[in-house]
């Protein structure tokens, strides 16, 4: 797997379909995964666009930099890659942390973004005494303790009985990350509120929420939306991890409104 040499980390991140003619999409993924969460929107996507995805820092088999982290740091990463890759525009989507990195890269580096996909997330995820409580747990007892509250908040009852191989695997990596990985990204949701400055957003956005999520509820992702200048919000059946519980769905959706040029699809 390729990787770039940061002056603190290294970022392993791998690129799907290569015509060097399609448009650039790319990928960031949530809390305390890594970039195969997006193995569906692989297969279903890459004859359209070619794909850059990575592991987060102190996620996957990427880097850890000592903690904490903040919004930019995880935002510098990704312009980082594209620098180093050579990468002027591309399309992004990004789920949880990965839709809070998206929404600080169309703050500060909109002229890059052609579209973006925001998934499962919130201009404000959580709160700063919630974070901080999670860290201490995560630093007294590691990431196993959380698995089973994990599994119930990212995937309903049916698609666990339903698809044991997928949720497991999601699950497994989750169990897998740096304690510090975890921690220094749980301080990066901690320090960002974004939801003043959204009305800078100025490039289409597609909101898109799981109707049963209980992290990101659906009308988090409205609000966002709503508060971008070209917004528009869609509901799929499933809980956080959406972009695999409802997969087909969500591969149509999201490669629709990248591929329509009107600015308010």
């Amino acid at each position: 797997m390729p990787c770039l040499d940061l002056p603190t980390h290294r970022l392993h991140y791998r690129i799907d379909g290569d015509s060097e003619e399609k448009p650039w999409l790319t990928f960031c993924n949530s809390l305390g995964t890594d970039m195969h969460m997006w193995d569906a929107q692989i297969a279903g996507l890459s004859d359209d666009f070619r794909i850059l995805r990575y592991d987060r820092r102190g996620h996957g088999t990427s880097g850890t930099p000592t903690p904490p982290y903040s919004m930019a740091d995880l935002g510098g990463d990704v312009i980082a890659l594209w620098d180093a890759l050579r990468i002027e525009r591309t399309h992004f989507c990004g789920l949880s942390i990965g839709g809070l990195t998206g929404q600080w890269l169309a703050i500060h580096a909109g002229a890059r973004l052609d579209r973006i996909a925001l998934c499962a997330t919130a201009a404000r995820i959580g709160t700063p005494e919630s974070w901080s409580v999670r860290i201490g747990e995560v630093r007294a007892n590691g990431l196993n303790s959380l698995v089973p509250a994990t599994a119930e908040r990212w995937f309903t009852p049916a698609f666990r009985t339903a698809r044991p191989d997928v949720a497991g695997a999601i699950l497994t990596s989750f169990a897998a990350t740096s304690v510090d990985g975890y921690a220094g990204c749980c301080a990066a949701l901690a320090g960002t509120d974004l939801r003043d400055r959204l009305h800078q957003i100025a490039i289409p956005l597609l909101a898109i929420s799981g109707d049963d999520d209980p992290v990101c509820p659906p009308d988090q992702l409205k609000a966002i939306a709503d508060g971008v200048q070209y917004g528009r919000h869609i509901c799929l059946p499933g809980q956080h991890i959406v972009n695999l519980e409802s997969a087909p769905q969500f591969n149509t959706v999201l490669r629709d409104f990248l591929i329509d040029a009107s600015p308010c699809a």
